[in-house]
């Protein structure tokens, strides 16, 4: 459907924009490529490289192509809860959820006193450690004492944007706990400062490069080394971040339901990151912009708008995609464009049924920003299965 020369599409019926395309044809011609790129059907521009990518990269990585939301993901748990059990009305419950995590640009007042989750320790030993290395990128200079403070006031908050906390019900009517957030500021700061390092040694040796966002850092240079490090520490803070909200959420949910439980497996994953993988007989780094690593038997989560549908997924391992998957549904408009052509009775009536904000400032995550979370999953059938399909019933943004 779009023939691209070392490139491989699973878009199916879902339409991809002009400035999609150029965007990945100026990837697929880089040097450091270590095969063909894997396009995923939520595919759409992004800000240095596609959203919705696989990149593949030999000796190198490009910290666009990571982004500066890095280790961004989604995180979903099965309560025992039913439907049945939940009040007619959901407005106190969001209430307050909203009051336990904060949202948009808030963060709590202090480091919370118990920090949870199997990489807290990890984070607290090897946070000077990370940041001592990451030095050669000025990283401290940008920071400061007062900024730096708020690498522990923003673990366990949301931030904005495509960020949210929902209640879902699946067939069954279970209630699910998901929730989707990242590295906040200190991985913002992280993706940036690299980004600039790296247009900076782009320059240097002049690769030519026609997108300057593109620019690579060369495995086995200090810069290297020190990004991947700071990088790897980001994405245990955003699933540490994440795994903080789901126990405010679950928290604020007992107070409410005391005989509440979290059942079985709690599902967390990214889907803004990079990793060393075996693929195709040879150790690359792949980077995955708005994907999931997918897998044989992985659990991963592929959320659809605000006001659609959800799903609980299992790879398949399809190695052609680089064992990858969507990351969601996609967006059609940008902000400013959703902004411009929805109106406020467009939100409501998108959003009938279901408990959130239905003013101005989430005009941009209408349902109709999006695409057709039906098209996306219909396209992705080979790399994964559907394991849970889940409505949203409550959504807090940021």
């Amino acid at each position: 459907m779009y023939p691209i020369e070392n490139v491989k599409m699973w878009v199916g019926d879902v339409p991809v924009e002009p400035k999609a395309l150029e965007q990945i044809q100026a990837i697929a011609k880089l040097p450091i490529l270590a095969g063909h790129m894997a396009i995923m059907p939520d595919v759409h521009v992004g800000i240095g490289a596609t959203v919705g990518s696989v990149i593949p990269t030999r000796s190198a990585v490009i910290p666009a192509a990571v982004g500066v939301d890095i280790g961004c993901g989604m995180c979903a748990a099965l309560t025992n809860l039913t439907a049945n059990d939940l009040p007619e009305s959901l407005y106190s419950i969001r209430n307050s959820i909203e009051k336990a995590v904060p949202v948009g640009f808030a963060e709590h007042k202090k480091d919370l006193p118990t920090v949870s989750g199997p990489y807290a320790d990890v984070l607290r030993n090897n946070l000077k450690a990370t940041v001592d290395a990451f030095e050669k990128l000025v990283i401290l200079k940008k920071l400061g004492n007062a900024n730096f403070q708020k690498v522990g006031k923003q673990l366990g908050s949301l931030g904005g944007g495509n960020h949210f906390i929902e209640l879902c019900l699946d067939a069954e009517n279970r209630v699910w706990i998901m929730l989707h957030s990242g590295s906040r500021f200190i991985g913002n700061l992280i993706g940036h400062t690299a980004i600039d390092m790296a247009k900076q040694q782009a320059a240097k040796r002049d690769y030519g490069l026609a997108d300057k966002s593109l620019a690579w850092l060369d495995e086995g240079t200090p810069e290297f080394n020190a990004y991947i490090e700071a990088m790897q520490w980001a994405q245990d803070y955003a699933r540490l971040n994440r795994d903080t909200m789901m126990n405010l959420v679950k928290s604020t949910l007992l107070a409410i339901f005391p005989h509440m439980q979290i059942v079985g497996e709690v599902v967390n994953c990214h889907h803004n990151f990079t990793s060393l993988e075996e693929h195709f007989g040879e150790k690359i780094w792949v980077t995955r912009k708005g994907a999931v690593s997918a897998q044989a038997g992985q659990m991963g989560i592929i959320p659809g708008s605000m006001g659609a549908k959800s799903f609980i997924v299992k790879g398949r391992g399809n190695h052609d995609s680089y064992c990858s998957c969507s990351h969601g549904a996609g967006r059609v408009y940008s902000r400013t464009g959703a902004k411009n052509f929805f109106s406020l009775a467009d939100l409501e009536a998108q959003t009938q049924g279901i408990e959130c904000r239905k003013d101005v400032g989430v005009i941009d995550e209408i349902p109709s920003a999006y695409k057709n979370i039906d098209q996306v999953m219909a396209a992705q059938t080979d790399l994964v299965d559907v394991v849970h399909t889940l409505q949203q019933v409550m959504c807090i943004k940021g």
